[in-house]
């Protein structure tokens, strides 16, 4: 089996997807993408097609090594996007070519179904009370908020105790047997981190993301250490070398994505280092199926998952959805919290192309705000 072509389709809300096709006439499909960047991405996607054509898809190990190292200048979330996209395809290819789901290849399921979690407040987080409850009145056991908006470098006491009253009023009201996770997207400098996160510590949050940015990652570990809840960092760290310098200063979630973080292949490492440190897998989802079909064919194989993040319904999302282009949405289907286990080959879903295609003849040109402070300098988005 040969590779004949590699195609990348931007469709909306803000998604890049990747179709491989052989010449056995199987397809496989990816999601290489950098949200904001997908031009970008799927320009890196065409140069690496390069090394692709005419080679035998089912090599996933070899491909990844030499589309992430066979370039002088490696690494980064653009190449590391492309490759991620790439890999996933790659992988869906295969598990079709022998008739079994991509968890089968890793080794076979070690659970039956996997926990989700479902986002809250949007940017800007507003009305989470009444989303907290209708998420879960929806069967959730778990969500995530934002806990503010934009932050100063050291923020006003109103500010802080702002966001512990807004996660206070969700513990309230959905109880003690309901997950709160909390995202900060890097929003909190150190000084503020140690300021608020205690403040949080009688709610107990499930975790809090990106507390920092990944340009401060050197004190995550002070940040840990400071706090009773757990820590979850990585959606903007792109390799398990990235990660090696998180993993051992005392975090307790590890969030690669699998459209940026080298894909399938690369997650599964990193799942596996995480677990020598006590740390746990929560990949970062706020995509695509396939991405999130991606994610889940890891976590059915993974012993280390603590749950998946997935999109939908999600603030960004506007004009089409999660399930807006698969053929059967079902098995997506969320019961009790969770999804059950995936037995389609490949990545176990069914891309409905047509409606790719026709999505991709308008695109998208999506665009991540940018943030002010009020004397007019940058601000954390």
């Amino acid at each position: 089996m040969k590779i004949t072509s590699l195609r990348t389709y931007l469709v909306a809300p803000r998604w890049c997807f990747l179709r491989i096709d052989t010449d056995e006439g199987i397809t496989g499909w990816g999601e290489p993408v950098v949200e904001g960047r997908a031009h970008t991405v799927a320009a890196a996607v065409d140069e690496l097609s390069d090394h692709l054509t005419g080679q035998d898809p089912m090599r996933t190990e070899d491909h990844w090594q030499v589309l992430t190292k066979g370039g002088f200048y490696r690494g980064g979330p653009v190449l590391s996007s492309a490759v991620a996209g790439i890999d996933q395809a790659l992988w869906d290819i295969k598990g079709k070519a022998l008739g079994v789901p991509v968890w089968q290849l890793l080794g076979g399921n070690v659970r039956d179904r996997v926990r989700v979690y479902s986002w809250i407040g949007g940017d800007r987080p507003e009305d989470v009370v009444e989303q907290a409850l209708a998420r879960r009145s929806e069967g959730f056991t778990a969500i995530k908020m934002n806990a503010s908006p934009q932050l100063e470098f050291i923020d006003t006491p109103a500010a802080a105790r702002g966001i512990a009253e807004r996660v206070a009023s969700v513990r309230e009201a959905v109880g003690d047997s309901f997950d709160i996770a909390v995202d900060f997207h890097g929003r909190l400098t150190v000084p503020m981190a140690r300021r608020v996160l205690p403040l949080l510590e009688p709610y107990l949050p499930f975790f809090v993301e990106e507390p920092v940015v990944p340009e401060m990652s050197d004190h995550i570990g002070e940040i840990a250490r400071s706090t009773s809840i757990p820590v979850a960092t990585g959606e903007r760290l792109y390799s398990r070398w990235d990660f090696k310098k998180v993993l051992g200063q005392g975090i307790a979630v590890a969030q690669p994505d699998l459209s940026h973080a080298g894909g399938i292949s690369e997650t599964r490492r990193i799942a596996a280092v995480a677990e020598a440190y006590d740390v746990s897998l929560a990949p970062h989802c706020p995509l695509g199926p396939l991405a999130l079909a991606s994610c889940l064919q890891v976590g059915f194989a993974t012993p280390n998952l603590l749950i998946q993040e997935q999109s939908l319904g999600i603030h960004y999302n506007t004009g089409s959805d999660l399930l807006d282009y698969l053929v059967d949405p079902s098995v997506f289907r969320y019961e009790d919290g969770h999804v059950a286990l995936l037995a389609a080959p490949g990545l176990g879903i069914e891309v409905d192309a047509k409606a790719v295609e026709r999505a991709a003849e308008t695109g998208h040109r999506w665009r991540n705000p940018v943030w002010r402070h009020k004397d007019g300098s940058f601000a954390e988005w």
